[in-house]
């Protein structure tokens, strides 16, 4: 039987985003199933930036989609952000070492079958639609991400 990673990505910060990632596609690599599952603020790594939607929205969620980052690249920094100084920082440090991106490692983990969840009331509450999300991604419920998690070998929250 394959072992089984299970990371519930709650931050959209980031350098956390960046270890959640690395993790799931590290994990891929010596043959661990990996599931991740995206609540609140972690759905922010999964909005597909083309497909932001103003219909049907209410007025806070058109404020909310306005005031989060529409690219996974801008999320900021957990500490040291410094009005993105810091995370400016990072990011050329990775550059200088060739690092992948953000994106890369999403990318990745995508490429490598790492599955992708979104929370259904998490989308709900930030007025997501199954639409504004990556096409890798379903959207299931916190009972359905539960079963997964008590099937893991590990569990990780981000």
């Amino acid at each position: 039987m394959n072992k089984k990673m299970n990371i519930l990505m709650f931050s959209g910060e980031y350098d956390k985003a960046l270890a959640a990632l690395i993790l799931a596609n590290s994990a891929k690599e010596i043959d661990i199933d990996v599931t991740m599952f995206f609540a609140f603020w972690g759905l922010l790594l999964v909005r597909d930036p083309e497909s932001m939607s103003k219909q049907d929205k209410t007025t806070y969620e058109k404020m909310f989609a306005n005031m989060t980052p529409r690219y996974i690249e801008n999320l900021p920094l957990s500490k040291m952000n410094f009005a993105g100084i810091g995370k400016k920082m990072l990011t050329d440090m990775m550059e200088e070492t060739d690092t992948p991106t953000l994106s890369d490692f999403l990318n990745g983990a995508i490429n490598k079958g790492v599955t992708l969840e979104a929370c259904k009331l998490s989308c709900e509450v930030m007025g997501f639609d199954e639409e504004e999300l990556i096409k890798e991604v379903s959207i299931v419920t916190a009972e359905d991400y539960l079963k997964d998690a008590m099937e893991s070998n590990i569990q990780l929250f981000i």
